[in-house]
């Protein structure tokens, strides 16, 4: 196994942007809403606030704590898009590189959006 860095980066990119996907992004809420309650509370200003809490069945409490945990699905994604990498790369490679570039995408918004 010889992953060069130019390869690394785009993996790392890809990760980055596929875990925040499954974890943050409005479009995959339906991957985490059967594992997650949601409670609303109202805090001093009047506003109403938005928790989700893991279900408390064994699996789907397993399930939301990993989704809950950037970090958790982290390390799942990385070893799912790395193996898949080195598996079939035919068929992953412009997966990952779409999901690389638009992680790129997102990190440079991001730091545009501060300038503004």
């Amino acid at each position: 196994m010889n992953i060069d860095l130019l390869n690394f980066t785009i993996l790392a990119l890809a990760c980055f942007r596929l875990t925040r996907l499954i974890v943050f992004d409005k479009i995959t809420e339906f991957l985490r809403d059967p594992f997650f309650d949601e409670i609303e509370e109202e805090n001093e200003e009047g506003k109403i606030e938005v928790y989700y809490l893991p279900k408390e069945t064994a699996i789907k409490k397993f399930i939301g704590e990993m989704l809950s945990c950037y970090w958790c699905t982290g390390v799942w994604v990385s070893a799912a898009v790395v193996g898949g990498y080195l598996l079939v790369p035919v068929v992953l490679a412009p997966i990952i590189l779409v999901f690389a570039v638009a992680g790129l995408a997102a990190i440079v918004e991001s730091i545009v959006q501060l300038w503004i």
